[in-house]
């Protein structure tokens, strides 16, 4: 079916307090019309502002203007205020006292007008700032306009229409913590179905134009005025108010359940949780031979509060549907002093208690209105009613079989625990590997799997309309396979082997490692050395005694081959020298080598097979000789050479610096085997004009970077003798000669 028009019957609530700074003019409105005969229009609006805070009072006369599809001009309309009223603060309940903080009055327009046919139809639109500064749902409501429009269809989508309105006016309160319960259902002069959902108020003008033809006005919601405010009503399209995340059109208020409207009745539900104020579209579509045809809207405002609440029926939910014929009903009342139940069996007349909370056993399975009456025929009494489903206990259980092995897998499944004779199965075993992947008998059997894994396993047992979901896992265990890494390996001896097992099981195994020298282990990644040298074989058999009961045995021939070591060795001459004779020759004493090398303890090193080696200092010094064979394993052999120290002191009495021919340039003593060295030279006025740490270094004669005159100096010598352990101290004279 084809749908030419769209058209949508919108409601827009405000829930909130109106005794608030800033507040400011609009609450509410709508606009809608009926088709008079001859293209004559009767244009109905409703304004609503508020009394106690409203600046300034209602528009009069109100400007409507008119726009034909394209959005021009067609003619603007200034419609008188006919009356107006106080809307009185009504809710439906005589148990609740109504705020006296509330004050809202609604303003009557009419006007008649003759409109031709016109493709795409009119647009009807009044608009006005400013709505309540202290809503709680929109961006700066302060400065939120509104805008109240309605279309009249073409004669392309329908030739006669008049559009719905509602039936009741909203209430401008409601409590919080108690459900709103309105019935929002609208008439249709026509007789059209009318479909009912959440939807969004519209956007208006703002605070620096508040009205049609006004001047501009400065203020807090007008820092930069505009040079002139418009002369008629803006066209379409209309744009949504500015929702302050997270509400939206969808979730527009606080409250738990949501606020919710049923699209056939139009019955507005859901408990508020904050007291405030709030903005709540509820659209109704209007159809007529299943085509969509017309739109209207309206909107208004309500207050959140805290209610003075005497008297409240209520009953706990039922906890779980289909759980026997015996219930036992919880009282969640407030206020009341006396009930009265009735637990709503149809064919019965005594089937009630006066009991707070009562328990009641049902004659047979069914759907069931219970209703409970706090202070029945008291002047303050309340009603409430729950729809209860009695079926037989519905507590199926199901508990998967144990794993199998995929060789010969064949699995049977078993309902357990509490279910009526009647009830239905629906199984699913986990996917395409099942064999069959469903069934819908009881307690099926000979399922098989083709692959191993861990598969799902769900149950849907239904009782009338009940339903009760099982789930558990079975598990297909793979065949065991022994396996570790097969690279041959070629070490020396003694050779120590880490294995890594790489066996594949699901379940718990038994390892057996055997090795061809005699040697097992039971141990998963085992340790084993090898000696002597040989060729060894490896065996890992596992074993799975439960789920997969299987053998599997992996053989490695030659998997180990142990080579032969080397024998490292060697002697020295001389065995124990001094420092004036530290040459020493070494002599191989190997077995099997084919290559050699020596570290001397000094950090030199030779490769050679008799190396010899000069030591430049005393001391104890180890020499390594570490020799390879043809399969390149390594042995080594380690040997301490003795250097003593010696001692020699001598020195010069007189030198000839400056010349630079290498010939007596330096003053220096000679010096062997000492230590804590330290060399002064002094002038004969005993400056110090030369010192020195190295017992390689001397003086050259300078001092100042000048050659010093040729005189008679003092020198001084302090030192360790490393053959006495003891201190000395030696000095004397030198002549500089020039």
């Amino acid at each position: 079916m084809k749908i030419k028009f769209s058209y949508i019957f919108c409601i827009i609530f405000f829930f909130g307090f109106i005794r608030l700074s800033h507040a400011t003019h609009i609450v509410g409105g709508e606009i809608y019309y009926d088709n008079l005969g001859g293209n004559n229009y009767k244009i109905h609006m409703k304004v609503y502002r508020d009394c106690y805070n409203g600046i300034p009072p209602l528009d009069s006369p109100a400007f409507v203007t008119i726009f034909d599809a394209g959005g021009n001009v067609f003619t603007t309309l200034s419609l008188p205020l006919l009356s107006s009223t106080l809307v009185p603060p009504a809710i439906n309940s005589s148990c609740i006292q109504a705020p006296n903080t509330v004050c809202v009055e609604e303003g009557i327009y009419e006007t008649t007008i003759n409109l031709p046919p016109l493709a795409g139809g009119y647009y009807i639109v009044y608009q006005r700032c400013c709505r309540n500064g202290t809503i709680l749902n929109l961006v700066n409501p302060g400065g939120v306009g509104t805008t109240y429009w309605e279309h009249i269809p073409g004669p392309e989508v329908v030739l006669v229409n008049s559009s719905p309105r509602f039936k009741l006016r909203p209430n401008i309160f409601v409590c919080n913590g108690l459900q709103i319960a309105f019935d929002h259902s609208a008439i249709d002069p026509d007789g059209d179905q009318l479909v009912y959902s959440l939807g969004s108020p519209f956007n208006g003008l703002d605070g620096c134009c508040p009205t049609v033809g006004s001047s501009p006005s400065a203020g807090p919601q007008c820092p930069v005025p505009p040079a002139a405010c418009p002369s008629v009503n803006t066209p379409p399209p209309y744009f949504s108010v500015p929702f302050l995340p997270p509400y939206s059109s969808v979730y527009p208020m606080s409250s738990s359940p949501a606020i919710n409207i049923n699209p056939v009745t139009g019955f507005l539900n859901g408990i508020p949780n904050i007291d405030g104020q709030w903005v709540v579209g509820v659209c109704v579509k209007e159809y007529r031979a299943g085509i969509l045809i017309g739109t209207h809207y309206r909107d208004f405002q309500f207050n959140v509060v805290t209610c003075s609440v005497t008297v409240i029926s209520a009953m706990l939910d039922q906890i779980q549907p289909c759980s026997g014929y015996t219930v036992n009903f919880s009282n969640q009342s407030f206020g009341g002093t006396v009930y009265h139940w009735d637990f709503g069996v149809p064919s019965l007349t005594n089937d009630t208690s006066n009991l707070t909370n009562p328990i009641y056993v049902y004659p047979d399975s069914g759907k069931y209105t219970v209703t409970l009456i706090a202070n029945p025929g008291k002047p303050c009494s309340d009603t409430s009613t729950k729809t209860f489903f009695i079926y037989p206990l519905l507590a199926p259980t199901f508990t998967a079989p144990p794993g199998q092995c995929i060789t010969g897998n064949s699995f049977n499944f078993t309902v357990g625990g509490s279910y009526a004779p009647y009830s239905t199965f629906s199984w699913t075993f986990g996917g395409a590997a099942a064999t069959p992947s469903t069934s819908t008998i009881k307690n099926p059997t000979g399922i098989t799997y083709s692959l191993p894994g861990k598969y799902p396993i769900k149950v849907t047992v239904k009782e009338s309309v009940c339903s009760v979901i099982k789930i558990d896992t079975v598990i297909v265990n793979k065949k065991p396979n022994a396996n570790f890494d097969p690279t041959l390996l070629k070490l020396c001896d003694p050779a120590s082997v880490t294995f890594t097992n790489t066996s594949a099981t699901d379940v718990p195994t038994t390892y057996f490692w055997q090795y061809s020298d005699g040697g097992t282990s039971t141990l998963m990644n085992p340790t084993h050395v090898f000696t002597p040298p040989g060729v060894y074989n490896v065996t890992l058999t596992i074993i799975t005694n439960s789920g997969c009961i299987d053998t599997s045995k992996f053989v490695v021939n030659g998997y180990v081959t142990v080579n032969p070591i080397p024998r490292a060795g060697f002697s020295f001459l001389p065995t124990e020298t001094t420092i004036f004779d530290p040459d020493i020759y070494f002599f191989d004493e190997s077995v099997g080598a084919t290559t050699w090398f020596y570290t001397f303890g000094d950090n030199d090193t030779s490769s050679m097979v008799n190396p010899s080696h000069h030591y430049n200092n005393y001391g104890d010094f180890t020499v390594v000789q570490t020799v390879t064979n043809g399969f390149g394993c390594p042995d080594t052999a380690v040997r301490i050479v003795h250097i003593l120290p010696e001692f020699r002191f001598w020195i010069p009495n007189c030198f000839t610096p400056g010349k630079q021919d290498g010939l007596n340039d330096i003053f220096k003593p000679v010096l062997i085997g000492v230590k804590e060295y330290e060399f002064y030279i002094y002038d004969r006025w005993g400056e110090c004009i030369y010192h020195t740490n190295d017992t390689e270094g001397g003086w050259d004669g300078y001092y100042g970077g000048h050659i010093c005159q040729q005189d008679v100096y003092v020198w001084l010598i302090n030192f360790k003798n490393v053959v006495s352990l003891r201190h000395e101290q030696h000095y004397g004279h030198v002549t500089l000669l020039k």
